[in-house]
């Protein structure tokens, strides 16, 4: 996607391309295939073995494949919360965008349900653009590439990930690390 300010992009063709999830964790009425398949379906897609594959894929991208594989056909509403936040996501990656969004996507999870996703992230950053605002310091601190800090508005610091983690260049990113301060 060539993001150049001065090429207009339509807004249809932008949504294509960029998918979110968000702190809490909607699925959707109705089943665990249902909440997966729903975008493929909207975008004509109608190959049930096609469909079936988007699925399997979506769900195993997401670290929620094993889980469920035996369980499609049940309420998305039974599954944990957890397994809920990764049933979004899989719905996010399932029309393969190329941008994936992630809103504080571990906030209401437990220690396993976190590392759980951030385990899926890892691997998604292979294949996918993927920008998080984390709940933690920490958290941000174990998934960034590139990480920037923003105070009131305003773009304080920005660089690879490691580097502003661990030696700060602007005094008020260190203290933000450190809980000076947030």
């Amino acid at each position: 996607m060539d993001l150049n300010p001065s090429v207009s992009l339509r807004p249809a063709s932008l949504k294509s391309s960029i998918a979110s999830a968000f702190a809490l964790p909607l699925p959707l009425p109705g089943t665990i295939r249902y909440n997966v398949t729903y975008g493929p379906k909207l975008a004509g897609v109608r190959n049930r073995a096609t469909l079936d594959e988007i699925v399997e894929r979506s769900l195993t991208q997401a670290a929620l494949w094993d889980e469920v594989k035996d369980r499609l056909d049940d309420p998305a509403t039974a599954l944990s919360g957890g397994q809920q936040q990764r049933l979004c996501i899989a719905r996010s990656l399932a029309l393969t965008p190329e941008v994936l969004l992630l809103d504080e996507p571990t906030s209401g999870l437990d220690p396993i349900s976190t590392s759980r996703v951030e385990e899926s992230l890892y691997l998604l950053r292979e294949e996918y653009s993927i920008v998080i605002v984390p709940h933690s310091v920490q958290q941000a601190s174990r998934v960034a590439d590139y990480a920037a800090f923003l105070l009131s508005g305003e773009l304080v610091e920005a660089g690879p990930g490691e580097a502003m983690f661990s030696n700060p260049q602007d005094q008020r990113t260190e203290d933000y690390i450190v809980g000076r301060f947030g």
